[in-house]
């Protein structure tokens, strides 16, 4: 099963990977881009500070934590769809950023040594994973103690009349979006399944502490189309 969903998702993003922007924008009306600058507000990132950016994408998120992590800071995303990471090389050139390295790998075995990165992040990528649990551990362990792991993704809204709206746009119009604007209709439809069956948010916060992260909060955005959650790994108390 975890073998055939990331042959699935492999295939899925280096599929869509050049009109995947742009379908980003379509699809949440560009709230994404909100959703994204909130978090980062939130997020208070120290200059100078190492970041990982897991399922990085096209780097928007990365080349976010690389400006505000300044020249002296390092940021590395990391994506296992080559067609994805190419698109967010050419942005990272385009910018001039020398502080960012993106990488190929795989999000369910991180390739850092334990308590690496004073923040990990992981952005509309986790609900794509075969294993929410074991990423999340992964992103624990390559974080060092006392840092903070942030994770923005789509969730289940909380108001009740929004809910049925909601899950009608997803199942319906977003693969037809798909199919109009970046002629991927399959592609599109399987991720609104992946979507639908993203845990909501309290689930998702059990998860995190499942994962062993403390001091988990999340907060919502747009009546809960998506959510913020954020975990810190603990100092030990002879760190202290």
């Amino acid at each position: 099963m975890t073998t055939e969903k990331e042959e699935k998702v492999h295939h899925v993003f280096e599929k869509i990977s050049s009109d995947y922007d742009r379908m980003n924008s379509v699809i949440s009306f560009k709230l994404h881009v909100h959703w994204r600058n909130e978090t980062m507000e939130l997020m208070r990132m120290k200059k100078g500070a190492s970041v990982l950016d897991v399922c990085c994408g096209t780097a928007d998120w990365t080349i976010l934590s690389a400006r505000e992590v300044g020249p002296s800071g390092k940021v590395t995303g990391l994506d296992f769809s080559s067609n994805m990471l190419q698109v967010g090389e050419a942005k990272v050139a385009d910018l001039g950023l020398q502080n960012i390295e993106l990488m190929q790998g795989n999000a369910m075995e991180l390739p850092f040594a334990d308590n690496s990165f004073d923040y990990v992040t992981i952005g509309f990528g986790l609900r794509n994973v075969p294993d929410y649990l074991t990423v999340l551990k992964e992103m624990y362990r390559v974080l060092k103690p006392g840092g903070q792991a942030v994770c923005l993704d789509t969730s289940q809204p909380n108001i009740p009349v929004w809910r049925p709206f909601f899950n009608t746009y997803f199942r319906y119009v977003m693969p037809l979006f798909g199919k109009i604007f970046a002629k991927s209709y399959d592609e599109y439809s399987w991720l609104q399944e992946s979507t639908r069956h993203f845990p909501g948010m309290g689930k998702l916060s059990d998860l995190f502490y499942q994962a062993g992260f403390s001091y988990v909060r999340y907060i919502s955005h747009s009546g809960g189309a998506s959510a913020t959650h954020f975990g810190y790994k603990k100092v030990a108390e002879d760190e202290i």
